[in-house]
């Protein structure tokens, strides 16, 4: 197995914790009893860091796709090289420190964190698409 597709697979691992931190964060303000129920009732909005997980989560799951298609990508064509894994190394610890910053609130720097994940993302891209 190469180093990216290793990425890959702890990109998914982050992208269960997400999953089961915003759940958990939403298990607190709702309860038990309302999450193992029908939910026939609408669930009162969720707090302040249960929103901005939520949004988190969705955030990696809008590029998750894309890396994973372009690891896989560049795996099957044998385009693997410096580039790709630079990049994949990029954007998957971009992504993990994306996360505590978004759940403090944290501005700027997490826009600049965010913005480290697409250029990992494009280098792998990048090594796909050139000659």
């Amino acid at each position: 197995m190469t180093t990216e597709l290793m990425i890959l697979g702890w990109t998914l691992v982050l992208a269960l914790v997400q999953i089961m931190a915003t759940g958990a964060f939403r298990n607190k303000e709702t309860g038990m009893e309302y999450n193992m129920s029908a939910r026939d009732k609408p669930a009162p909005p969720p707090g302040v860091v249960t929103a901005r997980l939520q949004r988190a989560q969705a955030n990696l799951f809008e590029t998750l796709p894309l890396f994973a298609a372009a690891v896989l990508i560049a795996h099957v064509g044998g385009r693997e090289g410096d580039l790709t894994l630079w990049g994949a190394w990029m954007y998957l610890i971009a992504r993990v420190v994306y996360v505590p910053l978004y759940a403090a609130g944290i501005p700027v720097v997490r826009s600049m964190v965010w913005s480290v994940s697409l250029v990992g993302l494009g280098m792998v891209l990048a090594a796909i698409l050139m000659p």
